[in-house]
């Protein structure tokens, strides 16, 4: 039986396909295979070693502020790289990651109990750095790359769609069976385990790494051809001066920027109210799954949602729907039985509904963003750029729980009581985590209708300006 024939583009490059959206997709896959462990630290080391809620928040704000500031540095190193690589620079780096993210997620969750307390702080503090590194050289490329796999604006939104696909496939799977792994039947946390769970977490990721490397097609040259003294070395003030006159890429930042401080913020009282004012921690993975479900009900139709509408103006809808469906959260009197679960997650599904719409194509926002920086301005710096965005993103992590966990100690958690907290403090949870997925979602809106400003007519210009130009050289 004869092979069948690879079909190529005008380009010479194999034309776009579920090849390479399948690909993308495995990516943001094995990214959350290691990222998804990330809610569980603080119950972790909060619960089961016995962390101070303060000193908690402090390490975090600590690791993600290193965080934040690893980002555009990898990404530099990125932008600056002019060897020849097979595969292609960013898949390259992706490749590395991978490697180290094999054990590095389990390097967080050492549970040695009986260590002092003083070395409890550096076991994490060393654990997370570790995983940080690893993970930063594998995201950073990724998030980079979407933007050289196609120009064209469906494609991009598709591969946005699959890239939210992977990483909500990820966020479900581990969000429903971690549960049940690491809860025991009293609502408490099993420590022992984490260690274990994260180590597989960790190869599954790896082999999905592998996978995209191995199944990425690069479409767009970005390479620049300069002589060795005509390299431009990096400046932090000129790096972010670039990002914050781009205005597209401020807009797509704020928004992710809301939705981690409000999802992040509330995690750890998401997390106690399901332990103590539900009384029921082992389901509340797929409580809270329910609310990705939207996703994967518009993603056969972003690109026609895309084309009819434009994304400004479907992201503008998305920001709406979650303004009002985490607004009910905090006024409806939503009771600890099991009415009040349904009205809970009823109201996560309406903030879904227009979630859904932005998941799908949030990451193309970014791949626009570059674009409009090449029209506008004549630069074009992926790695420098998305980094900076990953940079904002990443200090929302670590800004949102850490002020999460000092709330909930005003608000007179407890961490010995593990599940059995008093009532009027679990009480406490459920508003903490209600008014958090509020705020979040307020900024996201400001983000996303305020301040981005590619709509449909703008791009359309773009895409035919740099084609004429590109055409040119």
């Amino acid at each position: 039986m004869a092979k069948k024939s690879v079909q190529l583009d005008s380009h010479g490059y194999p034309k776009f396909g579920m090849r390479d959206k399948l690909a993308y997709c495995a990516g943001d896959f094995g990214c959350n295979m290691s990222f998804a462990l990330k809610n569980t630290m603080q119950v972790f080391w909060v619960q089961f070693m016995g962390v101070p809620l303060e000193a908690m928040a402090a390490m975090l704000l600590l690791v993600q502020v290193w965080d934040a500031i690893n980002d555009p540095l990898i990404g530099s190193i990125v932008d600056a790289d002019k060897r020849t690589y097979k595969r292609n620079k960013f898949l390259q780096y992706i490749w590395a990651g991978s490697i180290g993210l094999l054990v590095a997620g389990a390097a967080c969750f050492i549970p040695w109990q009986s260590a002092p307390m003083a070395l409890k702080y550096v076991l994490f503090v060393i654990g997370y750095i570790c995983w940080d590194a690893f993970y930063t050289v594998a995201n950073v490329p990724y998030g980079s790359v979407l933007s050289l796999i196609s120009t064209d604006p469906g494609d991009r939104a598709e591969l946005s769609t699959f890239r939210s696909i992977g990483s909500m496939g990820g966020n479900m799977l581990t969000g429903i069976v971690l549960p049940f792994i690491i809860y025991d039947a009293t609502d408490n946390i099993k420590g022992n385990i984490v260690f274990l769970v994260a180590l597989v977490m960790g190869f599954i990721g790896f082999l999905c790494f592998q996978f995209m490397v191995r199944n990425t097609t690069i479409r767009v040259e970005n390479e620049v051809k300069c002589n060795e003294e005509e390299k431009p070395k990096f400046n932090v003030f000129k790096a972010f001066g670039s990002f914050f006159r781009n205005r597209a890429a401020v807009g797509a930042t704020l928004a992710p920027v809301g939705t981690f401080i409000g999802m992040y913020g509330a995690s750890y009282a998401n997390t106690a109210m399901w332990q103590s004012y539900f009384h029921n921690a082992q389901i509340s993975g797929i409580m809270q799954m329910i609310s990705y479900v939207p996703m994967f009900l518009f993603a056969p139709f972003i690109r026609k949602i895309v084309g009819a509408w434009g994304k400004k103006k479907s992201v503008t809808i998305s920001a709406a729907s979650l303004v009002i469906g985490y607004g009910l959260l905090v006024i409806l009197p939503i009771s600890p039985d099991t009415t009040g679960m349904i009205m809970w997650v009823g109201c996560m599904l309406l903030a879904g509904l227009g979630n859904g719409i932005y998941q799908c194509i949030s990451w193309s926002l970014m791949a626009d963003a570059m674009d409009y920086e090449e029209w506008k301005f004549g630069t074009r710096n992926e790695g420098t750029t998305y980094a900076l965005h990953s940079f904002f993103r990443k200090l929302a992590q670590g800004i949102g729980p850490s002020i999460g966990l000092m709330v909930a100690a005003a608000l007179g958690y407890v961490e010995s009581a593990g599940a059995d907290q008093a009532a009027e403090v679990a009480l406490r949870m459920r508003y903490q985590a209600a008014s958090f997925y509020f705020i979040g979602a307020v900024i996201s809106f400001i983000g996303l209708v305020v301040v981005y400003n590619l709509d449909k007519k703008t791009m359309e210009k773009i895409e035919t300006d740099l084609a004429a130009r590109r055409a040119q050289k």
